[in-house]
């Protein structure tokens, strides 16, 4: 296959990425060939190597295409956030609201494909892979340093471990609930209110409670401990 044959059409990467990335969501890293993603997508093998040359350089260029937006916007919400408190320590519910609510936005967004990346992403949360684990771990490497650094200063009161813990128990739930109400029928069978627009709330509620909840018995145990021994 000639370069040039390789490169028709100006869709061709994008038609890839986005094949990828559905059947990624929809079976996993490993359950999916590349003969099938090359089937979803319309063109033959060549052109996914000229394109990507690798299935671990295209599975990390779908992760790019769209987690390097997510994390701008995350930064910029947090910075927005950051000028207006004029050097004071934000409240939790604004880093939550920077950090959460422009994923749970993408979430949303079924005409884009951001749906589809969400529930990905979610999955990748659950299903570890070595390889993505890593290259997600380089990703989120300074969005997540600055939240929790603007989550120490918000919370001087809960010891950073503790809120470590309930930033993973956070991402957890976030994971679950864009994975779609199918999961929700599992055990709850079917249900009345299924408006999308309504998970927003629900979630950041849902989230900023189990921020705020009070410390483990044995948190403030060991606390009280360490500082009458002091």
């Amino acid at each position: 296959m000639s370069e040039a044959t390789a490169k028709q059409g100006p869709d061709t990467r994008a038609r890839i990425l986005n094949a990828a990335e559905s059947l990624f969501m929809t079976h996993g890293f490993e359950a999916t060939s590349m003969r099938m993603i090359t089937g979803q997508a319309g063109v033959n093998l060549a052109a996914v190597n000229y394109h990507f040359g690798s299935k671990d350089a295209l599975i990390q260029e779908v992760f790019k295409r769209r987690l390097t937006e997510l994390n701008r916007d995350r930064l910029s919400a947090l910075e927005a956030e950051e000028a207006l408190a004029n050097g004071a320590p934000l409240k939790p519910s604004k880093i939550v609201a920077a950090f959460f609510g422009v994923s749970l936005k993408m979430a949303a967004d079924t005409e884009h494909g951001g749906a589809t990346f969400m529930r990905l992403l979610g999955r990748t949360y659950t299903e570890p892979n070595e390889f993505v684990r890593q290259f997600l771990a380089e990703e989120y490497a300074e969005v997540v340093q600055r939240f929790m650094s603007a989550l120490y200063r918000a919370l001087p009161d809960v010891p950073r471990e503790e809120i470590l813990w309930r930033f993973h128990f956070m991402m957890g739930a976030m994971s679950y609930a864009i994975a779609g109400t199918d999961a929700l029928k599992l055990f709850a069978g079917d249900f009345d209110d299924k408006d999308p627009t309504r998970l927003m709330p629900r979630l950041m509620s849902f989230l900023l409670g189990g921020l705020r909840a009070p410390l483990p018995e044995e948190v403030v145990e060991s606390r009280t401990s360490r500082r009458d021994a002091a």
